[in-house]
């Protein structure tokens, strides 16, 4: 196993099309079908960080902010924020990118919780993460925060 785990070791990019099974009565992708490609990004980038499974307790702060439609593309990026003994938060982003004209905006992003589980289900130590740019401390900071408010109320 690597000596060093960075948040940058732990990314992962992932497209979908979004097709008409995918949408809703109004044209605009199903909420829960971006979750789960969300979840899906997430659970590998902590796959990645951990180098076994992992499994996903809780997401945080999921707020839609623009609508996805049938024909966009959706742009998925999640990598590593924080580590603690079990457990790590991965920080995902969602955009839409729509052909014409070409561009991409941002629709909404949020925080998955997991824990580094054994083949049993018991929960096993994960690597400390080592944030290596001024952007991933910022985002290495703001999520102890996330994770002392998280505690407060459980």
């Amino acid at each position: 196993m690597k000596a060093t785990h960075t948040p940058a070791d732990s990314a992962v990019q992932s497209t979908y099309l979004v097709l008409p099974s995918d949408i809703n009565a109004l044209g605009t992708a199903f909420g829960g079908r971006i979750l789960q490609w969300m979840d899906i990004a997430a659970g590998i980038s902590a796959w990645r960080h951990c180098g076994r499974p992992a499994v996903t307790v809780a997401v945080d702060q999921i707020h839609f902010a623009r609508p996805i439609h049938v024909g966009d593309v959706v742009v998925i990026h999640a990598q590593v924020n924080h580590t603690g003994k079990t457990s790590l938060e991965v920080g995902v982003r969602v955009e839409r990118e729509q052909a014409a004209p070409r561009s991409r905006q941002h629709c909404l992003s949020g925080y998955f919780l997991f824990v580094a589980v054994d083949k049993t289900g018991r929960p096993v130590p994960v690597p400390p993460l080592v944030p290596q740019t001024e952007e991933e401390k910022r985002r290495f900071a703001e999520a102890a925060a996330r994770r002392k408010m998280r505690q407060k109320h459980t």
